[in-house]
């Protein structure tokens, strides 16, 4: 008898202890992170000349840091090998223009958005593409995506044979392959920097990307012949905006986030920021 109510005890003990350790899990204490960005996504994030990080994720990540009360590290890591290395441990977020989509989420999770500018295309001031029909205009494949098609008929007979640049693992990659593949050449690149140098040199037609990223390249010393061009487009497969990517078995430190960037939004640093690093307010609506 005494033999069997040991084992009962020892049965009830169990649950109370594998409810101890998840309790223990959940509640994770943060007081360091480190943080991967690409360093090489103007004006979200670049590496200065002297090797110092700089541009609007930079400068928020230190505000979300400062707020989560976190000793945060910064490390460049590429961007078509970050969500494998956020899995495999190698750093706890990604704040790297990074949009949440839901083929992104089936992998990693992803923090309230912290910014979207929406994806259009850029060429050359001397290229026939660059006047390019609704320019400017733009559609949401989550809200409207029969205009998106539309949109993207009318530029069809345009776009014919025409070989578009684009950043590998990117929204605008994923864009490109769902409405334009059986359209246009597509020639993927490790940076954007690239494909605004195959810009230039006349290697491809046209480049896709985000606007606020092709807004301030156009605006870069030595781009004075690349202009933004045709509709812009954001939402269903491109995603609910730039956000904060985390492994799924952190739910505390998105939580953290979630409260920072929602900080963030409320006192005005957003946009601030916004209007600082892209000259017009990217804040998630």
């Amino acid at each position: 008898m005494k033999y069997l109510t040991g084992i009962l005890k020892a049965l009830c003990v169990l649950p109370l202890m594998f409810a101890s350790s998840a309790a223990h899990a959940e509640g994770k204490t943060w007081t360091h992170m480190t943080i991967a960005t690409e360093g090489e996504f103007r004006p979200w994030n670049f590496t200065n000349a002297d090797g110092t990080l700089d541009g609007y994720e930079i400068e928020l990540s230190k505000y979300l840091c400062a707020h989560m009360k976190v000793e945060c590290t910064t490390v460049i890591q590429s961007f078509d090998g970050m969500i494998p290395a956020l899995n495999a441990g190698k750093f706890d977020a990604i704040i790297s223009g990074m949009s949440a989509t839901a083929k992104r989420e089936e992998v990693i999770d992803f923090s309230d958005s912290y910014g979207t500018t929406g994806q259009t295309f850029a060429t050359l001031k001397s290229s026939p593409l660059a006047t390019l029909p609704l320019k400017g205009e733009v559609f949401s494949l989550a809200t409207n995506e029969a205009g998106a098609a539309d949109a993207v008929k009318q530029l069809t007979p345009l776009l014919q044979g025409k070989t578009i640049g684009v950043q590998g693992s990117s929204i605008g990659a994923a864009f490109l392959d769902k409405y334009l593949r059986d359209v246009v050449e597509i020639r993927e690149y490790k940076t954007t920097e690239q494909h605004d140098l195959d810009l230039k040199a006349g290697r491809v037609d046209l480049i896709i990307a985000s606007m606020a990223y092709l807004s301030t390249a156009a605006a870069k010393p030595g781009n004075e012949d690349m202009v933004v061009t045709g509709p812009r487009f954001q939402g269903g497969l491109l995603g609910r905006g730039s956000s904060v990517g985390l492994r799924k078995t952190d739910p505390e430190l998105k939580a953290l986030f979630n409260d920072a960037i929602a900080a963030a939004k409320a006192d005005g640093t957003v946009t601030r920021l916004s209007q600082k690093w892209f000259g017009f307010d990217v804040t998630p609506r």
